[in-house]
């Protein structure tokens, strides 16, 4: 965003639609200016945007750059306009004034450089004067009127009428009244249906509910816009969306048709044409787009709000862990992990058919546990993984081992990207994949940053969604989730430093050099040391980094170092060393947070940095859960309706929550079967990797789906 000047109306406008202060939009447009973050305005500076989160100043910083956007296009086209010279001086006002889309469009397209159309035709052939005539709708002979256009390429009267027809359906199509009013009806009263295209019936079986399908457009949720959509795309459905056609014509007739002579039933016939064959396809892609962009935003948010849980997962922290990534008859690749998740050891074990080393197996297990003395173990939940989970709870440790079962969505993709060929060159892609598995048990967040979000596997129709929209919007979902969380400086990896505020690429690799060259940091003032790593940049991710065990006990919390004086103040007034009051809830409580409130340091600030000494560097993330599966459950054969399982949410849509009962498919949870009251959102209920009890309601075979109903 540059650093200029913001213009009032953009204020305004911003406080009208997002319903905030002027003070609000201008402080906080003023901060992006600056180069401030996202995370940083939310975190440390609610003063000056009046505790706005994450969520409001992101809106702001979308909706600016689109009036942004805006401006540049309403400049493009008063230049336009003025070459052709016919900008007057009511029509620049008229644009000047314009801040919607659409509305500006409309008051360009008569102006609008165009290709040959039929209008444009007619016009060369000197057919404008005779179109303006039977616009008028004069009584007379319109044959009269045309004949002294019979000349050169006009070889008729009737030809000069069709042409000045032409001239005239392209005005109303033009007309803005006209196109408002027929997007009037398109917005309440459209249909949008699809057909399976005749012949294509059996290759078409995923998109078997969109045969023959017509709803309200306007009541068309986002999920069924882009099936039908993608069924589109893939050849397999014909889309359409559709008003009432003669509604729409006796509107443009009420509105065009002034007189019942031969140049009105002219001007109808214009309007008829008009509407068939310029107005309604113009309007119908209007709509297209922009039903698309809403499902597209609406399925966007979904699958960062997923993206989000999924990121925040609880972590188990450092343990030593074993990762098993499974598999019959290539075997189980296994890899030993210490507590920061270094790989230490990596085997190949094969308990399962068809070579069925159940013993020999077990024993390299057991060994395995007590040499790297394991804490815990990850099993990955793909082939074999229910298999191999049963395998490794049957097997009798020397220690107490937790056994858990992780997804492993995205990791293959991983194992084979440049990042994992950076970290273990001398490794294949298997004991990779292994590694990951393990490593998002103790961590989630620092691992899966290095997969690209959309193959994490908790969104649906990624991959027909607007692809600039989704990593706008994936980028700004995984800074928000790592800088929530804060990462050790002396630790993160190169990856998870880069979506800490302010930083990127190029300088989490200079820290990342820094510190393998001068060891680990003391304090969080050496990173000014960090080539490239200026005081701007220094504001805005200091606070997000963490030194457990450095000079300075705050450098392991989130107090910004700008507040370090005013917590040394604090200690001073209490007669006490700022290490003693970290974690003295008694102490802490003495502190009167009036006495430290200044021109640019408010209560908000000041109450989170009492939060932070209380519990410094607390980790918002929860605390990871076994879950067990029901045993007698193997596959989707096993199951019957009426059956009670456990499960894990998966996957949460607009339509439903997609339910892990521990076998390969897994199960859905309708929205209409999630309470015993509406709701409309299934968020509202579940969230991702919740622990959940389900009723089996039905089991298709054929279709391999299961429907699910939540009981708690």
């Amino acid at each position: 965003m540059s650093d200029n000047h913001i213009p009032a109306i953009f204020v305004s406008l911003l406080s009208e639609s997002l319903q905030l202060s002027n003070m609000q939009i201008r402080n906080t447009v003023q901060l992006l200016q600056e180069g401030a973050t996202i995370p940083f305005i939310s975190r440390y500076r609610k003063e000056r945007t009046g505790e706005l989160d994450e969520t409001q100043v992101s809106d702001i910083k979308t909706q600016y750059e689109k009036l942004l956007e805006i401006e540049k296009r309403k400049e493009t086209i008063l230049k336009s306009i003025e070459e052709q010279e016919k900008l007057t001086p009511e029509l620049k006002t008229r644009i000047d004034n314009c801040w919607n889309a659409t509305e500006l469009e409309d008051i360009y397209l008569p102006y609008k450089p165009k290709r040959r159309t039929r209008a444009e035709i007619a016009r060369e052939n000197g057919l404008e004067p005779l179109a303006k005539m039977i616009m008028k709708q004069q009584a007379g002979d319109v044959l009269q009127f045309a004949k002294p256009f019979v000349k050169d390429k006009i070889e008729s009267e009737e030809a000069a009428l069709q042409g000045a027809s032409d001239i005239i359906a392209e005005w109303i199509s033009e007309n803005e009244k006209a196109r408002n009013t027929i997007r009037r009806i398109f917005q309440h009263e459209s249909f949008i249906s699809s057909k399976v295209i005749k012949g294509k019936e059996e290759e078409a079986q995923n998109y078997r509910d969109y045969f023959d399908m017509s709803e309200k457009l306007s009541r068309s949720s986002s999920h069924r816009v882009l099936a039908m959509r993608r069924g589109e795309a893939e050849g397999f459905l014909r889309v359409n969306i559709s008003p009432d056609d003669d509604k729409c014509i006796e509107r443009l007739t009420d509105f065009f048709v002034k007189a019942d002579n031969p140049s009105g039933e002219l001007v109808h016939k214009a309007v008829q044409d008009s509407y068939k064959r310029l107005l309604k396809p113009s309007i119908e892609n209007e709509f297209a787009a922009e039903s698309k962009l809403k499902a597209d935003i609406e399925a966007i948010r979904v699958f960062a709000e997923n993206s989000k849980q999924l990121l925040l997962a609880p972590p188990l922290g450092e343990k030593r862990v074993l990762g098993i990534d499974p598999g019959f008859r290539t075997g189980c690749k296994m890899v030993c992990l210490d507590a920061q998740g270094n790989l230490l050891h990596n085997e190949t074990i094969y308990p399962h058919p068809p070579v069925n080393e159940y013993a020999k197996a077990s024993r390299t297990i057991q060994k395995l546990v007590e040499a790297y003395e394991i804490q815990a173990i990850a099993v990955g939940n793909g082939t074999a993984g229910r298999e191999t989970e049963r395998f490794v709870q049957n097997i009798r440790y020397d220690r107490k081992v937790q056994i858990f079962v992780v997804s492993e969505n995205g990791a293959s993709i991983y194992s084979t990207s440049k990042i994992a060929r950076e970290e273990f060159p001398d490794y294949d892609v298997t004991v990779r994949g292994a590694v990951s598995i393990g490593r998002r048990l103790m961590d989630p967040l620092a691992e899966l940053v290095k997969i690209d979000p959309k193959s994490i596997g908790v969104g649906q129709y990624q991959h027909d969604v607007d692809q600039t929209l989704l990593k706008n919007a994936l980028d700004q979902t995984v800074e928000n989730a790592v800088n929530k969380v804060g990462v050790n400086l002396n630790t993160a990896s190169k990856h998870l430093l880069t979506y800490i505020s302010g930083l990127g690429p190029q300088l989490a690799q200079n820290i990342v050099d820094f510190r393998a060259e001068n060891g680990a940091f003391k304090n969080r003032k050496e990173l000014l040391e960090v080539p490239k790593l200026g005081n701007k940049t220094f504001e805005q991710c200091a606070g997000f980094l963490r030194i457990p065990d450095g000079d300075n006990p705050l450098d392991n919390s989130a107090v910004h170092p700008e507040s370090y004086t005013i917590v040394e103040q604090m200690a001073k007034n209490l007669n006490t060393e700022i290490d003693k009051l970290i974690h003295n809830k008694e102490l802490i409580q003495q502190i009167d947070l009036q006495a430290y409130i200044t021109d640019k340091i408010g209560l908000p600030t000041l109450t989170d940095i009492v939060t932070e000494l209380e519990k410094p560097g607390r980790d918002p993330r929860k605390q990871v859960q076994v879950l067990e599966f029901d045993a007698n459950i193997r596959q989707i054969e096993d199951l019957q309706s009426g059956m009670e399982l456990p499960g894990i949410i998966t996957n949460i849509t607009n339509f439903g929550a997609f339910v892990d009962i521990g076998i390969k498919e897994n199960g859905l949870i309708h929205i209409s079967k999630m309470a015993d009251r509406f709701i409309s959102n299934p968020a509202e209920v579940v969230s991702l990797h919740q622990h959940v009890k389900v009723k089996v309601l039905e089991v298709d075979l054929q279709r391999r789906r299961i429907g699910l109903q939540l009981l708690s």
